[in-house]
């Protein structure tokens, strides 16, 4: 829909004869169709009447702006399925050595070799998941999340909704967004955060209606909070956690290369955080399951719980390495073990800390898995 040789056309047949747009080879795949919503509702009437499986995918790099031209929900004719970049595995920079799906039947022992240093995972974490990136191993290469960034910056979250917005302040909201990656960051926090660099006053709806465009087109993707039930009565915090949906986004943002990241580790692990979070999302979608966080009053923190639909799940903490701070994670997940009533849910199928550098996949003695993320697959 948006080929600029036909796009007139294209749009003209939209409104006037969207049938026309349908006929051909199935599966027809109609790309960009957001640009005419009107096509929703045709091919949910074209489906009804053929009665066929498989008939059309419709693929978009936004959602539509308004529904105003959309009727039907689609409930029973169409399944969503998100795009997200590329995993580790996928890109075949990890070894896949150990499977996700595998730690939910606990077993005795894992094994698995990483070949990620730190000097490649800070390069892998600034290159991104995007296909055309994969295998390039040059610098060069990280012009693409850059040219990502900038496109996003000074069209694509005006395009969401049709809103213009001022690029410096676009790049204000992102910035502070990269800061604030892996909390659960207020948008009033964020506010603050741009108005110290900016000449005019900003309300927190102003934040918000940033947040709500970038979800639009896919560049952010907040994570949810679990809700397990507890043996006490511990207060629950339900904010979203903030996470772009890669951290290349994150490190363009924020101005910085692998040099920086290996410079100022605690940087380099909340970007590593996203990475994790986007793997893990790919992994455990997968396997019919979604990826939540937990965080109590009492500052009891889980950065990631795998929950599948069968309520299987598993407890996942995520370090950048050093055995400190594996020991510090594996005796929270073990804390967050010991509060959940297992009268009323299951017990957890697996305790993981998730690795950036490590040599190997191993089981300690007290249950709880390491695996470094060049181990892992779904």
């Amino acid at each position: 829909m948006a080929d600029p040789k036909n796009e007139a056309q294209n749009m003209t047949l939209a409104e006037l004869d969207p049938q026309r747009l349908l006929e051909g080879k199935t599966p027809r795949l109609i790309d960009e169709w957001q640009l005419a919503p009107k096509l929703w509702d045709a091919v949910r009437y074209e489906v009804d009447h053929r009665d066929e499986l498989g008939q059309f995918i419709l693929t978009g790099s936004a959602v539509p702006p308004s529904s105003d031209h959309i009727r039907h929900t689609g409930t029973g004719r169409f399944i969503w399925l998100t795009m997200r970049p590329m995993s580790l595995y996928e890109s075949q920079e990890s070894t896949g050595d150990v499977s996700l799906a595998e730690l939910f039947n606990s077993p005795e022992k894992i094994t698995g070799t990483n070949t990620l240093d730190m000097d490649k995972l800070a390069f892998l974490t600034c290159r991104g998941g995007w296909p055309l990136a994969i295998g390039f191993t040059d610098e060069t290469v990280l012009d693409q999340a850059a040219g990502y960034y900038d496109a996003v910056v000074h069209s694509d979250v005006s395009r969401a909704d049709g809103r213009l917005r001022n690029p410096e302040r676009v790049k204000l909201f992102m910035k502070s967004y990269a800061r604030n990656q892996g909390t659960q960051a207020t948008s009033e926090v964020i506010r603050q955060d741009m108005e110290a660099n900016d000449m005019k006053a900003l309300d927190s709806s102003t934040v918000y209606s940033y947040i709500r465009a970038l979800e639009r087109i896919f560049v952010i993707e907040e994570l949810k909070a679990w809700n397990p039930n507890l043996r006490s009565k511990t207060t629950i915090r339900t904010s979203n956690t903030r996470f772009f949906v890669d951290p290349s986004i994150a490190a363009a943002a924020l101005g910085v290369g692998p040099g920086d990241l290996t410079a100022d580790l605690k940087t380099f692990g909340l970007l590593f955080e996203a990475m994790c979070i986007r793997d893990l999302r790919v992994y455990a979608e997968a396997l019919n399951g979604d990826v939540y966080h937990y965080r109590d009053k009492t500052g009891l923190v889980c950065d990631a719980v795998i929950h599948l639909r069968n309520g299987s799940y598993g407890l996942i903490e995520i370090k950048l390495g050093g055995d400190k701070l594996i020991e510090e994670g594996a005796e929270n997940l073990k804390k967050l073990r010991e509060k959940l009533d297992t009268e009323k849910m299951k017990e957890p199928s697996f305790l993981m800390v998730l690795t950036g550098t490590g040599q190997y996949a191993y089981r300690r003695s007290d249950g709880v898995y390491v695996v470094p993320l060049g181990c892992l697959k779904d």
